[in-house]
């Protein structure tokens, strides 16, 4: 049993960099595709980097107001503006509630997408 434990735990050691790099390179990729899609809506890339700074400029990007600012720091009620804000950013983007489920669930696909594809930013789209 000791030299099962012995084997995992060294597999383990190999396993962790290569984890490390993957969430790493994802979390690039999500940046650099956010940056992308706040520049598509006239808003300061480097935003989407500093924290509570980047709920703001989503807010603005999905055309609701500032106090829903509010919102996302409650438990539980934060889930529902949680939901809306990406909906409201992928219609603003001519997208569907489809891409805003994916802005959610698959950030690291769908952002890129966003902010490297032909989207157009259009504030004026009917939301609901």
């Amino acid at each position: 049993m000791s030299e099962v434990m012995g084997l995992l735990a060294q597999s383990n050691d190999a396993v962790e960099p290569v984890f490390v790099l993957i969430v790493l390179a994802l979390i690039v990729v999500v940046f650099a595709g956010m940056w992308k899609t706040f520049e598509k809506a006239n808003q300061p890339g480097w935003g989407c980097i500093v924290p509570i700074y980047n709920l703001i400029l989503m807010l603005k990007i999905a055309g609701k107001p500032l106090w829903w600012l509010l919102l996302l720091f409650l438990p539980i009620i934060s889930l529902i503006p949680g939901v809306i804000v990406p909906i409201a950013i992928a219609k603003n983007f001519r997208k569907g509630t489809g891409f805003g489920i994916g802005l959610i669930f698959f950030p690291w696909i769908f952002y890129p997408v966003l902010g490297f594809g032909s989207a157009e930013y259009d504030p004026d789209v009917p939301i609901f």
